[in-house]
């Protein structure tokens, strides 16, 4: 895989899809990298073929992913059957594990309060993922800030559901932004 920042600046809009009618949408869209934020030990390698076959580069959440444990045997797990470019968790164990893999890892911080973005520098600093997706997309000012806190790479996800919320979110400082709302996987 090229370089992700690379991918990720010429790629800013990802699709995030819960389900296999999103997942087909995804498929049969322009939008280079898909987040799979579902799915089940059974499933997961179908899901990653099919958006691979498409040329998609796909980051699996795998704290998302049913009948999985977010330990070490889980993430080697989705590692070796899904293939995927890369992992997406909330868990700091699970970051260092797929760093150690050599996987692609963006962690996935809540920015509700001053001590939730606390804590989620320091966990972003000592586990020094590729990325970070903030979580909501639409705290631009958490975005702007945090940009001086991290040298990861910073994703903004959730609650992005206009042109102007991915035009805010580029603008605070985010490379790329991530959304369900499959409308905006065309711009």
């Amino acid at each position: 895989m090229n370089n992700l920042r690379e991918i990720l600046v010429q790629n800013p809009i990802i699709a995030a899809v819960r389900d296999d009618a999103e997942l087909r949408e995804a498929i049969e869209s322009d939008v280079a990298v898909v987040f799979v934020l579902y799915g089940n030990i059974l499933n997961i390698s179908e899901i990653c073929r099919g958006l691979k076959e498409k040329g998609k580069i796909v980051f699996v959440h795998v704290d998302l992913i049913e009948g999985l444990r977010g330990d070490s045997s889980g993430i080697k797990y989705i590692k070796e059957m899904g293939r995927p470019d890369g992992i997406i968790s909330t868990k700091s164990s699970n970051i260092k594990y797929g760093n150690h893999l050599g996987m692609i890892t963006i962690q996935r911080i809540f920015a509700v309060d001053s001590l939730s973005l606390k804590t989620g520098i320091k966990n972003i600093n000592e586990n020094s993922p590729n990325a970070v997706e903030v979580m909501p997309g639409v705290a631009y000012n958490i975005i702007e800030g945090l940009q001086n806190e991290i040298s990861s790479y910073i994703i903004a996800g959730g609650l992005i559901k206009s042109k102007k919320d991915v035009i805010n979110a580029l603008s605070a400082g985010a490379i790329a932004i991530s959304t369900t709302a499959a409308n905006l996987w065309k711009l």
